[in-house]
């Protein structure tokens, strides 16, 4: 589901979530003179509930379609008339909640059993971003039979293997060509996901209760639980049993899709945003139908319940540049702590947290 920032010209046959998509997706300026001069969007039709949010304790008024759900919550949260089951919650975590759930997606959240999309090459990763701080690299064993044993060697099984290993890069360049380094810094930034809970099967597109897990921390546990109260059933409580988090760079997007393979589609999916600002588009339940696109900023939550996970959503853009990231405090409490800083400054994290069963 992730895109690249190549251009596309030709709309024929292109549905209207994709045009939409299209237009707001990251392209470059092929005529500027500056190296990769960001093209400039027309960013008049996006709903920003930040000012919804300011102009309604201000004067209580909201445009036409936003309302004020009612509920019992510590702070306003949004609706749209046309999408039932659709929940936002501008800016409902604190600073430090951010920084706190930052720190565990880059530090705690890929660490084994969870899965990231490293799996599938290199296998079980640990310590993924204290590698990349301290510059080293990953080495493939290529005197390591593939067919090992995995359980031996302290690795999730199901067909991982451990043949890498992060090493210091002097050592490499000791071995010989045979060889096969890979920097942990460009690991990092290749990071596009990680499985917390149950764990997802992306390939066969459910949930593999074989697989190994840890529970979702109860820290996170208990901020979903108190996240998706207003979408909830009354006298019902949420119950996190897997999470996602998601991974963007500058120029990354998440095509639009549905979240389709929980059991009950009455219990909402809670969505977190962290570090720089992105797009949002929240379609119909056809592709043809025009989506509409609001800005996420770090401390956002959305919640899909009801009608709205039948809604194909996704984001088509990131906004990495200084003017318009809005991460401001987030650099001042990541002032001391340089190399999170440096991964924030030019990324976004998402965490969705679902009921399964």
């Amino acid at each position: 589901m992730y895109g690249s920032n190549k251009a596309v010209t030709d709309d024929t046959d292109r549905t209207e979530f994709r045009k939409t998509e299209k237009k707001y997706k990251l392209y470059y300026d092929q005529n500027s003179k500056r190296k990769k001069q960001p093209k400039q969007v027309d960013l008049s039709e996006v709903l920003d509930f930040k000012s919804f949010l300011d102009s309604y304790h201000q004067n209580g008024e909201l445009p036409p379609e936003i309302v004020v759900v009612d509920c019992r919550f510590d702070r306003p949260v949004f609706g749209l008339e046309s999408r039932p089951g659709f929940y936002f919650i501008p800016g409902a975590l604190s600073v430090d909640e951010q920084c706190r759930w930052i720190r565990e997606s880059l530090m705690s959240f890929p660490q084994p059993p969870n899965r990231t999309n490293h799996n599938a090459i290199y296998g079980p990763i640990s310590d993924l971003f204290i590698a990349a701080k301290e510059r080293k690299v990953l080495v493939e064993d290529e005197n390591m039979p593939a067919s090992s044993d995995s359980a031996s060697n302290g690795c999730v099984g199901n067909g991982d293997t451990c043949r890498w290993s992060f090493c210091e890069e002097d050592s490499v360049l000791l071995r010989g060509k045979s060889c096969k380094p890979v920097s942990a810094s460009v690991l990092l930034r290749k990071l596009r996901w990680s499985t917390l809970g149950l764990q997802f099967d992306w390939s066969k597109r459910n949930y593999n209760v074989s697989l190994p897990h840890n529970k979702i921390p109860d820290g996170l546990c208990q901020l979903a639980k108190k996240l998706a109260a207003p979408a909830m059933p009354v006298g019902e409580e949420f119950h996190p049993e897997a999470a996602i988090v998601n991974y963007f760079a500058s120029g990354d997007t998440l095509g639009g899709h549905l979240d389709d393979m929980e059991a009950d589609w009455s219990k909402p999916i809670v969505s977190m945003s962290l570090g720089c600002k992105a797009i949002f588009l929240l379609g119909g339940k056809s592709r043809e139908d025009p989506p509409l696109a609001m800005f996420l900023r770090s401390g956002d939550v959305v919640l899909m319940a009801g009608e709205a996970r039948e809604c194909f959503h996704g984001v088509p853009r990131i906004f990495s540049d200084k003017e318009n990231a809005e991460i401001t405090a987030l650099e001042l409490h990541f002032c001391d702590e340089n190399d999170i800083l440096e991964y924030i400054r030019t990324s976004r994290i998402n965490i969705n947290i679902r009921q399964v069963f």
